[in-house]
Formats: C-alpha cells, structure tokens, sequence
C-alpha cells in the first residue's frame, strides 16, 4: 500500500508542520505479514538509538542463518544464547513471551488485521513486556494502519516540543496539547509521526527486509 496523496493535502493544512512535509519526499504505510518478528525486533530496540538496535537485530538474525524464525525456533533458544547478542535479561525473557505467545495464542496477521485498533493493542499487552509504544509501532510498521499517534514515543513529543514550542515541564498539559494538536492530522497520524521521526532523526528502528 502506497501513501496516498491526500495525506499530504490534508496534513499541510497545518502550518506548521507543513514547513515539515512540504518540500519532503513522501512516506509510505506499508503492511507486513511477520508480525511476531516484527514484535521482537521492536522489543529489542526499546531504549536503544537506532545504531545499537540494529546491531542487535543483525546478531538475533545471524542466530538462524540470516532468516526469521518461528515462534517455535526462538522458544526453543536458551537466554543465555539471547543474553549473548547484547539483550538484558528482561529483554531475553520478553522475546521468549512473545514466541510463547505466537505458539500458545497466535499472533496471525490476518487475524490482527480484522481487529480495531484498541483491541489490537488490548491482546498484545497481555504478553509481559509489550506495552502500548510496542503495540502501537506494530500497528504502524507491521499492520500498516494510517491513524496512529504515538503520544509516548519521545522522538514525537521532542519533535512536537521543538515545532510547535511547547512546554515540557507540565507533563499532563504536554499531553494534552499534544492530543489537541494531533486531533487535526486524523485521519492521518501515523504519516505525521513518521514525518516527525524524518525530521528529528529519531525514527523507530524498521525491521529489515526478510531474505
């Protein structure tokens, strides 16, 4: 699926982030069958700059000869194996949630696909270690929906803070301009999130490509 160009006619109605859009190139929304691998790799990369993540995700990927394994393959690898690619301890045992969970539940992109976004994020936050943030970048990257605003991911609020000169220092009244202001991207924030993260240098890492 292509970014549609009423995104951009729509999203330049704010001056602001106009200055933004304007002049750059296009992105794009895209969905992805991989979910459960999608799910790990965003795991893995949660506060980490995009440099060390990716480093990471290579050594995960180099685990299984360079491909995506299944759910049974990654339960089946020991912590101590995870926990030697740089991944905490508790990052260890969220990716084996995650695998156990995609065994034991399912984590089927056709499935997922059916389902609204709240209930999306409702059945992913059942696995420990998956929160909102990682919910919500999957159904950005992963399931491709085009409404999503990140209100938590820092690359967006420093973003926001900086273009629309907000105050930082009330966190509750932060959030509540930052809901303000997005309120007027639907029903395209995701592409507003993804032209901020362009901006700010600060884009969630995206999984590569499977070989």
């Amino acid at each position: 699926m292509s970014a549609p160009m009423d995104y951009r006619l729509h999203l330049l109605k704010d001056r602001k982030l106009k200055k933004l859009i304007a002049e750059a190139e296009p992105v794009k929304v895209s969905k992805r069958k991989d979910v459960h691998f999608y799910l790990i790799a965003s795991i893995m990369s949660q506060q980490l700059s995009a440099r060390v993540a990716d480093t990471i995700k290579k050594r995960f990927l180099a685990l299984y000869d360079g491909r995506f394994p299944t759910p049974e393959e990654v339960r089946a690898t020991p912590l101590e194996t995870l926990r030697s690619i740089g991944l905490s301890n508790a990052k260890a045992r969220y990716v084996h949630n995650v695998a156990q969970f995609a065994v034991e539940q399912g984590l089927d992109h056709k499935v997922l696909h059916k389902m609204e976004n709240e209930a999306v994020i409702a059945y992913l936050t059942q696995i420990k270690g998956v929160g909102r943030w990682t919910a919500e970048m999957l159904l950005m990257f992963s399931l491709g929906r085009e409404d999503i605003f990140a209100i938590d991911d820092w690359g967006v609020q420093n973003a926001m803070i900086h273009i629309y000169q907000l105050d930082p220092t009330d966190i509750k009244a932060l959030r509540a301009e930052l809901l303000r202001i997005s309120a007027k991207w639907s029903p395209y924030r995701t592409y507003a999130c993804m032209h901020l993260w362009r901006w700010k240098d600060n884009s969630p890492v995206i999984v590569a490509k499977k070989k």
